[in-house]
């Protein structure tokens, strides 16, 4: 990796912890979610970065995918189980970065055991390291709580402009000889729930992205599709920033270019069992035999 590299990479990584501890700061009682999304992203382009991704904004039993709707009027309420994962775009390279808060109260045994895990598996990760010795190291940690960590997320490789690349870093012991990736990023995020820890697609959805160039009838159709292959480079992006710059017809179109695969939809992810959801998650970066956590 060349310094160039390695300087974005970190960069990315800073601006992100910057965005996050800017969101937590934000979530207070009464506040609208919709106003710490706009923050975080307009904290994130005052760095000299983008967005590298919506900001996503999940509450209790909701565990990733929710970033607020156009005009969205969803506040906060003491005791919610807010997450705020965030991430920066340098160039294309990339961060990626989570944490939860209990709004108006102390941390609990969920996010102690979330935080904690997250720890472990940063103490342990390096490159080339057995994959499986992280998920076991996370599992073992939310499971002493007495909670359940999620199987079905986890953490991830990430290259430039693609924020969920390569290996899959189970929350749970999977046997298996993978290992780490020797040179580059990856996402640890332990999710630890109060339910039986499984999360299911709910319906809404808040965040697209690019998936391959397909015909439309329309002419706005057209100029959306044009507009996010070029503004994101294939990067998440939020419904409401689409109709924010094309205005309330683009809702349509943009159900309509999903409809011939030209967008993937991220459905909101639920846990089913309505179990309260934590999140922690930091970016590393590996090179020359050692891992630097980017977003502390």
């Amino acid at each position: 990796m060349d310094e160039t590299e390695k300087e974005k990479w970190i960069f990315a990584g800073k601006i992100g912890k910057q965005a996050r501890e800017y969101g937590l700061s934000l979530a207070k009682t009464g506040v609208k979610i919709l106003d710490i999304a706009e923050g975080i992203e307009k904290k994130i382009t005052a760095s000299g970065a983008k967005p590298a991704f919506p900001p996503n904004l999940s509450i209790n039993q909701i565990a990733a995918h929710y970033t607020p709707k156009f005009n969205d009027e969803t506040v906060l309420h003491e005791g919610d189980v807010l997450k705020i994962d965030v991430g920066a775009s340098v160039d294309g390279f990339l961060s990626d970065t989570a944490a939860t808060v209990i709004v108006g109260r102390d941390d609990t045994d969920l996010l102690k055991a979330t935080r904690e895990a997250l720890e472990d598996a940063i103490n342990i990760a390096r490159p080339k390291e057995s994959i499986n010795k992280i998920s076991s190291a996370i599992e073992k940690r939310i499971r002493s709580y007495g909670l359940s960590p999620i199987v079905n997320l986890g953490g991830h490789g990430i290259k430039r402009y693609d924020i969920h690349e390569g290996d899959f870093i189970p929350n749970v012991d999977t046997p298996s000889i993978r290992r780490l990736r020797e040179e580059g990023a990856v996402a640890i995020e332990p999710f630890a729930t109060t339910g039986g820890g499984y999360v299911v697609d709910g319906a809404e959805v808040q965040i697209m992205m690019f998936s391959k160039q397909r015909p439309s009838r329309s002419k706005l159709g057209r100029e959306i599709l044009e507009f996010v292959q070029n503004e994101y480079n294939g990067l998440p992006f939020a419904k409401r920033w689409i109709i924010k710059k094309f205005g309330p017809f683009a809702d349509m179109e943009l159900r309509s270019l999903a409809g011939i695969g030209a967008l993937y939809e991220f459905n909101v992810l639920k846990e089913q069992d309505d179990g309260l959801v934590s999140q922690f998650e930091h970016t590393l970066l590996f090179d020359k035999g050692a891992a630097t956590v980017t977003t502390i």
